[in-house]
């Protein structure tokens, strides 16, 4: 099995203290809401089983034609979209699109929380009741059986357990080659470009306050962080969740409140369906984003630990190894215990 578990602490019993965080985070996106301007307003053509996707951008014109074809295909009917401030025609191509609603933002990206200030009024406003995917246009969701039955199969399924949330493992996607030394155009799978991934050096501990599974390793962690792996990227995410006002995400989509919406892991693979982001950072383009955030500073809180990580990106670092193993679809991340079937029937 892909993933070690470390029981941990169980969650802290502070129900009061977690509740008012909440509020308070609740609150904080409602001071926020003007941060962002409605550029493009189609949602009134949502229905009420309209299955939403919500994303902030800035400057993802490559990607987002596969992007909306994915999701498209997958099951979402609704896309709404942050763009903070995009130079390469990001903003231009979504508002030709005719399920995008588009907002824009000049504030910066960190201070709001990595835009989840800004996706969290959409989801107040627009989210409740309906199923939402929040995810960065560099991650694409994949579950087990994914290819034969879409979105709408998953969340009436999910709907029948009376379960409001579904649990994904990000993994990283890479090239066998060194970064940039392959070719990428916009429209095209990125899994075929990127075909590589790290199969058995994950781990999982519960985290001792907010009591989700909290997931670390992987190849990011294998290159750029095993003199630190405590401070290696998070990779476990609940970015499926069926909508209430009273839900908002903590930290991008790691952590949400309330954190009952966190019991979307099995790591045993026996009860609980999950599922994975492919998470698809590594495409040529690399070099030229890394350089663009250690200018900007907007990505990272620490500095000087992910200045080194963005200057070792930039410089076309190889990521593969003897061991990585090849993705030829969801089955192989099923077969490396990265993601669970569980009753998923």
């Amino acid at each position: 099995m892909a993933l070690s578990s470390d029981k941990g602490l169980p969650g802290l019993s502070g129900a009061y203290r977690l509740r008012w965080k909440r509020r308070r985070f609740l609150f904080r996106i409602w001071r926020k809401r003007h941060e962002i301007t409605s550029i493009v307003d189609r949602t009134s053509d949502i229905r009420r089983d309209s299955i939403l996707l919500f994303s902030t951008v800035r400057n993802e014109a490559l990607r987002l034609p596969f992007f909306l074809a994915y999701y498209r295909k997958l099951g979402v009917t609704h896309f709404f979209f942050v763009d903070n401030e995009s130079s390469d025609g990001t903003a231009e191509f979504l508002r030709q699109q005719p399920d995008v609603s588009l907002w824009h933002s000049a504030h910066s990206y960190r201070l709001s929380r990595f835009g989840m200030d800004w996706l969290g009024w959409l989801l107040w406003q627009f989210g409740h009741g309906h199923w939402c995917l929040t995810v960065d246009a560099d991650e694409l969701l994949v579950y087990p059986d994914c290819e034969a039955r879409d979105l709408r199969n998953l969340t009436s399924w999910l709907d029948t357990k009376q379960r409001s949330s579904f649990g994904a493992v990000m993994v990283d996607l890479y090239p066998k080659g060194p970064l940039g030394g392959s070719s990428y155009r916009a429209g095209d799978d990125p899994t075929e470009t990127l075909s590589w991934f790290d199969q058995g050096n994950y781990r999982s501990s519960i985290h001792a306050y907010y009591g989700n599974t909290w997931i670390q390793g992987g190849v990011r962690e294998r290159v750029f962080f095993s003199d630190q792996p405590e401070r290696s990227p998070t990779l476990n995410k609940t970015p499926l969740v069926r909508w209430n006002r009273r839900y908002t995400y903590v930290s991008s989509t790691h952590q949400m409140l309330p954190r009952h919406l966190h019991d979307s892991f099995d790591l045993e693979g026996k009860t609980k369906a999950s599922g994975a982001l492919l998470h698809t950072k590594f495409l040529p383009i690399i070099a030229e984003k890394s350089a663009e955030e250690l200018e900007r500073k907007q990505h990272f809180q620490n500095t000087t630990l992910y200045q080194d990580y963005h200057r070792r990106l930039a410089s076309g670092i190889t990521l593969w190894h003897k061991d990585a193993a090849y993705y030829d679809g969801p089955q192989k991340l099923v077969e490396c215990g990265l993601m669970s079937k569980g009753d998923w029937v």
